[in-house]
């Protein structure tokens, strides 16, 4: 037979301690990433990077109706990436000490005008203006949506800034298809179509701005430390040294491929100008993807190793690249931008936790080297195709992630939390 239940203060009281403990436990749950506004900081990189992608898209477009040489082709990439990588660092410390929530949507602004530029240039100097103002545009982006990646990671960092850079590097790689399907059909003016993307960011990017907003004086309250155990001081200096020359190898191999890989195609295997555009667009495809799993396998296993094997990784393959049939070709350009590209969100989340204080200068700096290296490296790699042919720059290029040996100076830290 049943005891009779009796109510007591506490039989009143429990259910109250288990709503109370559910309670408890639902920041436990909503503390990981913010699935939303990574979602539409990875999206607005996507439009962001497709329109920037248009440029080298469009060389041959540009190089046929205004008579270009290689290096006048390099000087146009030179103006943009120099643009954005000198200002990235300038803006990123601007925001670290008054961080600006509606900046990325502004930014977007410049984007917006230099594509109505571009589809509009009729000489060489405008040409130069437009790429300067998208430019601008991408460096204003970049240092601010990095560290909002961050913030909405929940502590995933690799995770969260593979999911950002994997948005401009899918961007990246629609580019060139976009301009074989409308730009090489419909000509120059053509890219003014675009600039309803960059609307569409713009509006993106100003509801993120409102996300943002009201977090600022938190994050900025926050103590930001370095982990246990990483290094300091002057260690800290030749990691960031070696990241940056490691920064510099990956980023002039990969302007070697997206800036004449159309035209190598082109002068080697007799492709059309439509079908080198397809072939980039499935290098570039695999350079997203690469970049996508780079930083959860940081998180996993240590940044520092995959930074060792993204780079130095890619060798054997870069080295037999200028020697092999159109299928082979392709092939290996698969392998290498899978590997090569994979070193990326490693290298930012290891330089952020070097100098956690100062995420936005971190980012922007690493950006912007990515872009200035790329910049210098498609202007000196143009005078050496004037000079010695295409053939001859991949053969060179070939060796450079071998600089990818200095990975082993860096220093050990502290393995990421499961």
């Amino acid at each position: 037979m049943n005891k009779p239940v009796v109510v007591t203060e506490e039989t009143l009281a429990a259910p109250v301690i288990a709503a109370d403990v559910d309670a408890a436990a639902k920041p436990a749950v909503t503390s990981g990433p913010v699935y939303l506004v990574l979602g539409g900081i990875s999206f607005s990189h996507f439009l962001n990077d497709t329109m920037q992608s248009l440029i080298p898209s469009v060389y041959p477009i540009l190089k046929e109706n205004y008579s270009l040489s290689f290096a006048q082709i390099g000087l146009i990439t030179l103006a943009f990436q120099i643009t954005a990588s000198l200002l990235q660092p300038v803006v990123g410390s601007v925001t670290d000490r008054k961080p600006q929530p509606f900046s990325l949507a502004i930014g977007m602004g410049f984007t917006f005008v230099g594509l109505l530029m571009l589809s509009g240039a009729h000489n060489f100097a405008m040409l130069v203006l437009s790429a300067s103002m998208i430019g601008l545009g991408s460096a204003i982006f970049h240092p601010e949506s990095s560290r909002i990646a961050r913030m909405a990671s929940g502590g995933r960092y690799g995770f969260a800034q593979s999911v950002f850079q994997v948005g401009g590097n899918l961007g990246s790689a629609i580019g060139p298809l976009l301009a074989a399907l409308i730009v090489v059909p419909f000509g120059q003016p053509s890219i003014a179509w675009f600039s309803s993307i960059a609307f569409v960011a713009i509006v993106v990017l100003w509801r993120i701005g409102s996300w943002y907003k009201p977090r600022i004086m938190t994050r900025g309250k926050a103590a930001m430390k370095r982990p246990a155990g990483a290094p300091a001081g002057s260690r800290v200096a030749l990691a960031i040294g070696i990241l940056i020359i490691l920064v510099f190898s990956k980023y002039i191999y990969l302007s070697s491929l997206t800036s004449y890989y159309t035209f190598y195609l082109m002068h080697k295997f007799a492709v059309t100008t439509q079908t080198s555009q397809l072939l980039l667009f499935v290098f570039l495809g695999a350079v997203a993807a690469g970049v996508y799993f780079g930083g959860p396998l940081g998180d996993r296993f240590g940044r520092r190793y995959v930074i060792w094997f993204s780079i130095l990784g890619a060798l054997p393959f870069t080295l037999l690249l200028p020697y092999v049939n159109l299928e082979w070709t392709v092939i290996l350009s698969v392998i290498i931008g899978l590997i090569i590209s994979s070193a990326m969100p490693a290298i930012i989340v290891y330089a952020q936790e070097l100098v956690p204080h100062r995420f936005g200068m971190i980012s922007g700096l690493f950006f912007g080297f990515a872009f200035g290296a790329g910049g210098l490296g498609a202007a000196m790699l143009g005078v050496v195709a004037d000079a010695k042919g295409i053939d001859f720059v991949y053969m060179v290029c070939a060796f450079l992630p071998a600089i990818g040996l200095l990975a082993m100076f860096l220093p050990k830290m502290p393995k990421p939390a499961a």
